[in-house]
Protein backbone atom coordinates (compact mmCIF):
# COMPACT_ATOMS: atom_id res chain seq x y z
CA UNK A 1 0.00 0.00 0.00
CA UNK A 2 1.13 3.20 -1.15
CA UNK A 3 1.96 5.97 1.44
CA UNK A 4 -0.88 8.10 -0.73
CA UNK A 5 -3.53 5.34 -0.30
CA UNK A 6 -2.60 4.55 3.44
CA UNK A 7 -3.19 8.52 4.26
CA UNK A 8 -6.53 8.40 2.05
CA UNK A 9 -7.12 4.81 4.32
CA UNK A 10 -7.04 6.34 7.80
CA UNK A 11 -8.39 9.87 6.94
CA UNK A 12 -11.63 8.04 5.73
CA UNK A 13 -11.14 6.06 8.81
CA UNK A 14 -10.79 8.86 10.80
CA UNK A 15 -13.82 10.61 9.85
CA UNK A 16 -16.02 7.70 10.69
CA UNK A 17 -14.96 7.07 13.77
CA UNK A 18 -15.97 10.71 14.76
CA UNK A 19 -18.76 10.79 12.76
CA UNK A 20 -19.97 7.67 15.07
CA UNK A 21 -18.40 9.48 18.44
CA UNK A 22 -20.34 12.66 17.75
CA UNK A 23 -23.61 10.77 16.85
CA UNK A 24 -23.41 9.13 20.20
CA UNK A 25 -22.72 12.46 22.12
CA UNK A 26 -25.70 14.41 20.15
CA UNK A 27 -27.90 11.46 20.55
CA UNK A 28 -29.96 12.62 23.01
CA UNK A 29 -30.46 16.30 21.42
CA UNK A 30 -31.17 15.13 17.66
CA UNK A 31 -34.58 15.24 18.18
CA UNK A 32 -34.27 18.89 19.39
CA UNK A 33 -31.56 20.31 16.68
CA UNK A 34 -33.89 18.92 14.29
CA UNK A 35 -36.56 20.47 15.68
CA UNK A 36 -34.95 23.96 15.79
CA UNK A 37 -34.11 23.20 12.19
CA UNK A 38 -37.81 22.45 11.19
CA UNK A 39 -39.03 25.78 12.96
CA UNK A 40 -36.26 27.92 11.54
CA UNK A 41 -37.70 26.82 7.98
CA UNK A 42 -41.03 27.64 8.73
CA UNK A 43 -40.95 31.09 10.33
CA UNK A 44 -38.22 31.66 7.59
CA UNK A 45 -40.55 33.98 5.72
CA UNK A 46 -41.58 35.95 8.47
CA UNK A 47 -37.39 36.39 9.27
CA UNK A 48 -36.59 37.23 5.47
CA UNK A 49 -39.26 40.00 5.80
CA UNK A 50 -38.26 41.40 9.06
CA UNK A 51 -35.01 41.76 8.08
CA UNK A 52 -35.53 43.81 5.06
CA UNK A 53 -37.06 46.47 7.20
CA UNK A 54 -34.38 46.11 10.61
CA UNK A 55 -31.13 45.34 8.45
CA UNK A 56 -29.91 43.43 11.11
CA UNK A 57 -29.69 39.48 10.98
CA UNK A 58 -28.93 39.20 15.19
CA UNK A 59 -31.94 41.89 15.98
CA UNK A 60 -34.39 39.68 13.24
CA UNK A 61 -33.61 36.53 14.55
CA UNK A 62 -34.30 37.62 18.23
CA UNK A 63 -36.99 39.17 17.36
CA UNK A 64 -38.41 36.30 15.69
CA UNK A 65 -37.37 33.78 19.00
CA UNK A 66 -39.24 36.38 21.01
CA UNK A 67 -42.20 35.73 18.67
CA UNK A 68 -42.08 32.07 18.60
CA UNK A 69 -41.92 32.44 22.65
CA UNK A 70 -45.73 34.03 22.33
CA UNK A 71 -46.95 32.08 19.81
CA UNK A 72 -45.64 28.75 21.18
CA UNK A 73 -44.46 28.25 24.38
CA UNK A 74 -46.07 30.44 26.35
CA UNK A 75 -49.76 29.02 25.35
CA UNK A 76 -48.22 25.63 25.64
CA UNK A 77 -47.10 26.37 29.35
CA UNK A 78 -50.87 27.75 30.47
CA UNK A 79 -52.91 25.25 28.42
CA UNK A 80 -51.01 21.98 29.15
CA UNK A 81 -52.38 21.65 32.83
CA UNK A 82 -55.93 22.55 31.36
CA UNK A 83 -55.64 19.93 29.40
CA UNK A 84 -54.74 17.62 31.23
CA UNK A 85 -57.55 18.25 33.73
CA UNK A 86 -59.82 17.87 30.92
CA UNK A 87 -58.20 14.82 29.41
CA UNK A 88 -58.50 12.83 33.53
CA UNK A 89 -62.46 14.42 33.43
CA UNK A 90 -62.87 12.84 29.83
CA UNK A 91 -61.32 9.36 31.19
CA UNK A 92 -63.40 9.19 34.08
CA UNK A 93 -66.74 10.36 31.70
CA UNK A 94 -65.96 7.81 29.53
CA UNK A 95 -65.98 4.87 31.79
CA UNK A 96 -69.74 5.95 32.83
CA UNK A 97 -70.62 5.88 29.15
CA UNK A 98 -73.16 3.44 27.78
CA UNK A 99 -72.30 2.82 24.38
CA UNK A 100 -74.64 -0.30 23.50
CA UNK A 101 -78.38 1.32 24.16
CA UNK A 102 -77.65 4.06 21.22
CA UNK A 103 -76.42 1.60 18.91
CA UNK A 104 -79.87 -0.90 19.86
CA UNK A 105 -81.86 2.57 19.40
CA UNK A 106 -80.74 2.46 15.90
CA UNK A 107 -79.92 -0.96 14.35
CA UNK A 108 -82.11 -3.07 16.70
CA UNK A 109 -81.41 -6.18 15.15
CA UNK A 110 -77.39 -5.89 15.20
CA UNK A 111 -77.31 -6.82 18.87
CA UNK A 112 -79.77 -9.61 19.99
CA UNK A 113 -78.36 -11.16 22.58
CA UNK A 114 -76.53 -10.53 26.15
CA UNK A 115 -73.67 -12.22 25.14
CA UNK A 116 -73.20 -9.74 22.04
CA UNK A 117 -74.20 -7.08 23.62
CA UNK A 118 -71.71 -7.32 26.34
CA UNK A 119 -68.65 -7.97 24.28
CA UNK A 120 -69.66 -5.49 22.21
CA UNK A 121 -69.60 -3.09 25.48
CA UNK A 122 -66.22 -4.50 26.60
CA UNK A 123 -64.71 -4.09 22.84
CA UNK A 124 -65.74 0.05 22.70
CA UNK A 125 -65.42 0.32 26.32
CA UNK A 126 -61.59 -0.79 25.69
CA UNK A 127 -61.46 1.28 22.87
CA UNK A 128 -62.14 4.44 24.75
CA UNK A 129 -60.18 3.83 27.54
CA UNK A 130 -56.80 3.26 25.84
CA UNK A 131 -57.25 6.02 23.68
CA UNK A 132 -58.04 8.87 26.44
CA UNK A 133 -55.69 7.53 29.38
CA UNK A 134 -52.95 7.39 26.33
CA UNK A 135 -53.49 11.09 25.81
CA UNK A 136 -54.31 11.25 29.19
CA UNK A 137 -50.66 10.17 29.99
CA UNK A 138 -48.41 11.62 27.23
CA UNK A 139 -50.16 15.11 28.31
CA UNK A 140 -48.86 14.19 31.97
CA UNK A 141 -45.29 13.75 31.32
CA UNK A 142 -44.71 16.59 29.91
CA UNK A 143 -45.21 17.88 33.39
CA UNK A 144 -43.23 14.66 34.54
CA UNK A 145 -40.49 15.90 32.56
CA UNK A 146 -40.02 18.97 32.51
CA UNK A 147 -36.55 19.96 33.50
CA UNK A 148 -35.62 17.34 30.40
CA UNK A 149 -37.76 19.27 28.33
CA UNK A 150 -36.63 22.67 29.39
CA UNK A 151 -32.78 22.31 28.37
CA UNK A 152 -33.98 20.60 25.03
CA UNK A 153 -36.05 23.57 24.56
CA UNK A 154 -32.47 25.63 24.95
CA UNK A 155 -31.14 23.78 22.45
CA UNK A 156 -33.60 23.89 20.12
CA UNK A 157 -33.91 27.62 20.19
CA UNK A 158 -30.09 27.81 19.81
CA UNK A 159 -30.42 26.03 16.63
CA UNK A 160 -33.41 27.77 15.56
CA UNK A 161 -31.81 31.24 16.25
CA UNK A 162 -28.70 30.12 14.02
CA UNK A 163 -30.48 28.47 11.07
CA UNK A 164 -32.41 31.83 10.64
CA UNK A 165 -29.70 34.31 11.27
CA UNK A 166 -26.94 32.07 8.87
CA UNK A 167 -29.65 30.04 6.85
CA UNK A 168 -27.80 31.19 3.57
CA UNK A 169 -24.62 29.76 4.79
CA UNK A 170 -26.14 26.98 6.31
CA UNK A 171 -26.95 25.91 2.92
CA UNK A 172 -23.72 26.98 1.15
CA UNK A 173 -21.87 24.46 3.15
CA UNK A 174 -24.53 21.32 3.02
CA UNK A 175 -24.02 21.89 -0.49
CA UNK A 176 -20.32 21.87 -0.02
CA UNK A 177 -20.21 18.40 1.83
CA UNK A 178 -22.45 17.08 -1.06
CA UNK A 179 -21.15 14.17 -3.32
CA UNK A 180 -23.00 15.37 -6.60
CA UNK A 181 -22.45 17.27 -9.63
CA UNK A 182 -23.69 21.05 -9.35
CA UNK A 183 -26.53 20.66 -11.29
CA UNK A 184 -28.06 17.89 -8.77
CA UNK A 185 -27.21 19.46 -5.92
CA UNK A 186 -29.09 22.05 -7.65
CA UNK A 187 -32.15 20.05 -8.27
CA UNK A 188 -31.86 17.93 -5.05
CA UNK A 189 -31.94 21.41 -3.11
CA UNK A 190 -34.66 22.61 -5.40
CA UNK A 191 -37.30 19.42 -4.92
CA UNK A 192 -36.03 19.24 -0.81
CA UNK A 193 -37.41 22.87 -0.32
CA UNK A 194 -41.07 22.67 -2.66
CA UNK A 195 -41.05 19.07 -0.91
CA UNK A 196 -40.37 20.51 2.71
CA UNK A 197 -42.93 23.44 2.05
CA UNK A 198 -45.76 21.01 0.90
CA UNK A 199 -45.91 18.80 4.09
CA UNK A 200 -45.39 21.48 6.34
CA UNK A 201 -47.59 24.03 4.85
CA UNK A 202 -49.91 22.04 2.62
CA UNK A 203 -50.32 19.37 5.45
CA UNK A 204 -49.64 20.17 8.93
CA UNK A 205 -50.47 24.11 8.67
CA UNK A 206 -53.32 23.35 7.22
CA UNK A 207 -54.91 20.46 9.16
CA UNK A 208 -53.81 22.79 12.78
CA UNK A 209 -55.92 25.44 11.35
CA UNK A 210 -58.87 22.96 10.34
CA UNK A 211 -58.43 21.88 13.81
CA UNK A 212 -58.51 25.15 15.37
CA UNK A 213 -61.89 26.26 13.17
CA UNK A 214 -63.57 22.82 14.23
CA UNK A 215 -62.76 23.36 17.89
CA UNK A 216 -63.94 26.51 17.63
CA UNK A 217 -67.65 25.43 17.43
CA UNK A 218 -66.77 23.34 19.86
CA UNK A 219 -66.23 26.37 22.35
CA UNK A 220 -69.19 28.63 20.89
CA UNK A 221 -71.64 25.45 21.37
CA UNK A 222 -70.48 24.61 24.67
CA UNK A 223 -68.66 21.32 24.51
CA UNK A 224 -67.71 19.89 28.03
CA UNK A 225 -63.88 19.61 28.07
CA UNK A 226 -63.97 21.68 24.72
CA UNK A 227 -60.08 22.62 24.74
CA UNK A 228 -59.21 18.72 24.45
CA UNK A 229 -61.14 17.78 21.64
CA UNK A 230 -59.57 20.52 20.06
CA UNK A 231 -56.32 19.71 20.91
CA UNK A 232 -57.68 15.72 19.23
CA UNK A 233 -58.99 17.70 16.10
CA UNK A 234 -55.78 19.46 15.10
CA UNK A 235 -53.58 15.84 15.40
CA UNK A 236 -56.63 14.39 13.67
CA UNK A 237 -56.38 17.33 11.33
CA UNK A 238 -52.76 17.07 10.76
CA UNK A 239 -53.37 13.42 9.60
CA UNK A 240 -53.82 12.85 5.85
CA UNK A 241 -56.63 10.86 4.12
CA UNK A 242 -58.74 10.58 8.29
CA UNK A 243 -58.80 14.54 8.90
CA UNK A 244 -60.43 16.20 11.64
CA UNK A 245 -64.27 14.50 10.99
CA UNK A 246 -63.14 10.97 13.37
CA UNK A 247 -63.43 13.59 16.03
CA UNK A 248 -66.34 15.90 15.19
CA UNK A 249 -68.74 13.66 13.44
CA UNK A 250 -68.74 11.13 16.95
CA UNK A 251 -68.87 13.89 19.14
CA UNK A 252 -72.69 15.28 16.87
CA UNK A 253 -73.90 11.79 16.94
CA UNK A 254 -73.06 11.70 20.65
CA UNK A 255 -75.22 15.46 20.55
CA UNK A 256 -77.82 13.97 19.08
CA UNK A 257 -78.31 10.51 20.58
CA UNK A 258 -78.90 13.00 23.99
CA UNK A 259 -81.15 15.56 21.77
CA UNK A 260 -78.70 18.15 22.04
CA UNK A 261 -79.81 19.03 18.51
CA UNK A 262 -79.20 22.67 17.91
CA UNK A 263 -75.29 21.95 19.96
CA UNK A 264 -75.21 18.82 17.20
CA UNK A 265 -76.18 21.18 14.06
CA UNK A 266 -73.56 23.83 15.36
CA UNK A 267 -70.87 21.61 15.20
CA UNK A 268 -71.98 19.93 11.98
CA UNK A 269 -72.14 23.28 10.41
CA UNK A 270 -68.12 23.96 11.84
CA UNK A 271 -66.90 20.55 10.57
CA UNK A 272 -68.12 21.17 7.25
CA UNK A 273 -66.87 24.19 7.11
CA UNK A 274 -63.18 23.13 8.42
CA UNK A 275 -63.47 20.64 5.73
CA UNK A 276 -64.08 22.86 2.61
CA UNK A 277 -61.58 25.26 4.33
CA UNK A 278 -59.00 22.39 4.03
CA UNK A 279 -59.92 21.61 0.54
CA UNK A 280 -59.88 25.03 -0.72
CA UNK A 281 -56.58 26.29 1.12
CA UNK A 282 -54.47 23.21 0.78
CA UNK A 283 -54.27 23.63 -3.59
CA UNK A 284 -52.96 27.55 -2.56
CA UNK A 285 -50.82 26.33 -0.21
CA UNK A 286 -48.99 23.76 -2.29
CA UNK A 287 -49.60 25.17 -5.60
CA UNK A 288 -46.21 24.56 -7.99
CA UNK A 289 -44.94 22.75 -5.62
CA UNK A 290 -44.22 19.27 -5.16
CA UNK A 291 -47.48 16.90 -4.29
CA UNK A 292 -46.65 13.92 -1.99
CA UNK A 293 -49.08 11.07 -2.00
CA UNK A 294 -51.07 11.28 1.47
CA UNK A 295 -50.26 7.48 1.44
CA UNK A 296 -46.74 8.06 2.11
CA UNK A 297 -47.43 11.16 4.40
CA UNK A 298 -49.97 8.76 6.83
CA UNK A 299 -47.33 5.94 7.10
CA UNK A 300 -44.18 8.57 7.72
CA UNK A 301 -46.05 9.88 10.37
CA UNK A 302 -47.22 6.71 11.89
CA UNK A 303 -43.66 5.29 11.35
CA UNK A 304 -41.74 8.37 12.69
CA UNK A 305 -43.94 8.80 15.95
CA UNK A 306 -42.60 4.89 16.68
CA UNK A 307 -38.92 5.97 15.48
CA UNK A 308 -38.38 8.62 17.44
CA UNK A 309 -41.62 10.11 19.41
CA UNK A 310 -43.87 12.48 18.57
CA UNK A 311 -41.40 15.06 16.58
CA UNK A 312 -41.68 11.96 13.85
CA UNK A 313 -44.89 13.24 13.18
CA UNK A 314 -43.32 15.73 10.85
CA UNK A 315 -39.73 14.12 10.53
CA UNK A 316 -41.31 10.97 9.45
CA UNK A 317 -42.91 12.51 5.67
CA UNK A 318 -39.71 13.99 5.49
CA UNK A 319 -37.71 11.34 5.65
CA UNK A 320 -39.47 9.16 3.43
CA UNK A 321 -40.15 12.21 0.73
CA UNK A 322 -36.08 12.87 0.97
CA UNK A 323 -35.72 9.46 -0.22
CA UNK A 324 -38.09 9.69 -2.90
CA UNK A 325 -36.63 12.78 -4.59
CA UNK A 326 -33.17 10.98 -4.53
CA UNK A 327 -34.73 8.19 -6.48
CA UNK A 328 -37.04 10.40 -8.77
CA UNK A 329 -33.34 11.90 -9.37
CA UNK A 330 -32.30 8.61 -10.08
CA UNK A 331 -35.18 7.46 -12.43
CA UNK A 332 -34.58 10.99 -14.76
CA UNK A 333 -37.85 10.20 -16.29
CA UNK A 334 -40.61 12.73 -18.10
CA UNK A 335 -42.92 10.16 -16.61
CA UNK A 336 -44.38 11.62 -13.48
CA UNK A 337 -43.63 9.71 -10.77
CA UNK A 338 -46.30 7.79 -8.45
CA UNK A 339 -45.10 9.02 -5.29
CA UNK A 340 -44.36 12.39 -5.74
CA UNK A 341 -45.75 15.00 -8.64
CA UNK A 342 -45.67 18.46 -9.35
CA UNK A 343 -48.92 20.36 -9.02
CA UNK A 344 -48.72 21.29 -12.70
CA UNK A 345 -49.13 17.16 -13.58
CA UNK A 346 -51.74 16.88 -10.98
CA UNK A 347 -53.87 19.40 -12.84
CA UNK A 348 -53.50 17.09 -16.38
Amino acid sequence: MEKKELQNFVGVGAILVLLVLSFLVLKGLIVSILAGILLGFVFLPLYNYLCKKIKNKNLTAGLVCIILIFVLIIPAWFLTPVVLNQSIQVFISSQQIDFVSPIKSIFPGIISSPEVSGELTRVLQSFVTNLTSGAMNAISNLLLEFPTIFLNLLVTFFIFFYVLRDNKEFVDYIQSVLPFSKEIEKRIFKSTKEITFSIIYGQIIVGILQGILVGIGFFIFGVPNALFFTLLAVIAGILPIIGATVVWIPLVIYLFLNGQFVPGVGITVFGLLGSFFENSLKPIMIYKKTNVHPGIILLGMIGGIYFIGFLGFILGPLILAYLLIILELYRDKKVPGIFIQNSKDNSK
